[in-house]
């Protein structure tokens, strides 16, 4: 795993694109999770070392510090509305919880905004307590697409040009350094980024992403997250791994760049070696180089190719990737584990005693990681008719019995509390 901020002298983001650069290997990133609705849900509120956690979130502290110890160098937090931010303490409470006595994984908070005063004044709060923030530019739910939130900020290349402007200027006059490649070793660095998707025509993401960017010598962002889908893209497509190749090989020479989308298996990433594309990137769109390859009946073949077609950052020109739905299914995902072991249940059920989450949400992860996951090996912990049971159990007390009894069935031995 990549050192993390917390293990040098630096907080900056940036520090571990260098290190993971300098290494030749890709940046792991835990990527913000969905968030359903507009409007924050009744929440119960617990006390963790300092901290509020709220019940409707999947990307608490108990989680992000699990997939922090199997190699996860970045966690993104759910998407949190900038507004609701400014306004309501309950709302920085619910949705921010940090921890003040055990390891805080980097993190980076992910905001939904739409105006520069809201997003500046929303990143100036969170600076203290996280290591940067990042403009949600991808969502594409229909309530923030509504809103002019998420994706629908696709169309508004200046407005999101102005946002990231105006915080980053905000941040500086607060004290951060916001300065990116000469700042990355100070303590007070903190990044600015955007997460988008892209549209149909790749000329329309290449001049939104110039438009934010700005000039390549002083860049208004300290790396771009690409979600290879347009909005209209479910889930269950494929990402479009050709628009993410043109794509990084115009801007990897200017600033880091993330993929969002399909990583469930570090063994069979969705995606290669770069490819020779004709020079004239700017008139290509998606429609020219389809039809697109989308049969991944092979992907978790072994692979025969010799090490210098293994994907790594000098040979895709991606400087890392994240996850959601592989992490949520698997958090030891990048430790090179295939499906969720044992382990990884006991580890988190460990980290939400002593930074509690609510029951329901608690079962829903545990669910998750009991599950088939999303990559080819589709082996369970738990049985499909397990499952249902676990589904039925009331509280904390008979969860805790339940996983007893299942490990002691599969290992000999129950659940440990001591991890």
């Amino acid at each position: 795993m990549i050192p993390t901020c917390g293990d040098g002298d630096s907080s900056h983001p940036l520090k571990l694109f260098d290190i993971a650069k300098r290494q030749d290997k890709f940046l792991y990133a835990c990527a913000p999770m969905v968030r359903y609705g507009k409007v924050n849900q009744p929440f119960e509120v617990f006390q963790t070392g300092g901290t509020l956690a709220e019940t409707d979130r999947r990307m608490q502290l108990a989680f992000r510090q699990t997939v922090h110890y199997y190699g996860t160098d970045l966690c993104w937090t759910p998407m949190i509305l900038a507004r609701e931010f400014n306004r309501s303490s309950f709302a920085r409470d619910g949705d921010l919880t940090i921890s003040t006595v055990g390891p805080q994984p980097p993190t980076i908070l992910q905001f939904g905004a739409n105006s520069p005063l809201e997003l500046s004044r929303a990143s100036a709060l969170a600076a203290p307590f996280v290591n940067g923030v990042d403009l949600n530019c991808g969502c594409p739910q229909s309530w923030a697409c509504a809103e002019t939130l998420g994706a629908a900020l696709m169309n508004q290349r200046e407005l999101v040009r102005d946002m990231v402007v105006e915080t980053r200027t905000a941040l500086r006059n607060e004290g951060w350094a916001v300065g990116m490649d000469k700042d990355m070793d100070s303590p007070n660095g903190r990044s600015v980024s955007v997460k988008i998707r892209v549209h149909d025509d790749l000329r329309k993401t290449m001049d939104f992403i110039d438009t934010v960017i700005g000039h390549p010598q002083n860049r208004q962002i300290d790396w771009l997250t690409i979600h290879p889908r347009t909005r209209s893209t479910p889930s269950s497509i494929p990402i479009r791994s050709e628009a993410l190749e043109i794509l990084a090989a115009k801007y990897a020479p200017i600033l880091p760049i993330l993929l969002s989308g399909d990583v469930f298996d570090v063994h069979s990433l969705p995606f290669k070696p770069s490819s020779t594309f004709p020079a004239d990137l700017s008139t290509l769109t998606l429609n020219d180089i389809l039809p697109r390859d989308t049969d991944n009946s092979n992907s978790a073949a072994p692979s025969s190719s010799p090490p210098a077609d293994i994907p790594r950052p000098s040979n895709t020109n991606l400087s890392g990737f994240m996850s959601a739905r592989g992490l949520l299914s698997n958090p030891a995902l990048f430790a090179g584990h295939r499906t969720c072991p044992w382990e990884a249940v006991e580890r988190f059920m460990c980290n939400v005693a002593r930074a509690p989450i609510p029951f329901k949400l608690t079962l829903h992860h545990v669910y998750d990681m009991c599950s088939p996951g999303m990559g080819a090996d589709k082996t369970a912990l738990l049985s499909k008719k397990e499952r249902v049971q676990l589904n039925t159990l009331g509280s904390m007390f008979e969860l805790i019995d339940f996983l007893d009894e299942k490990m002691e069935e599969r290992t000999g031995r129950g659940l440990r509390r001591d991890l």
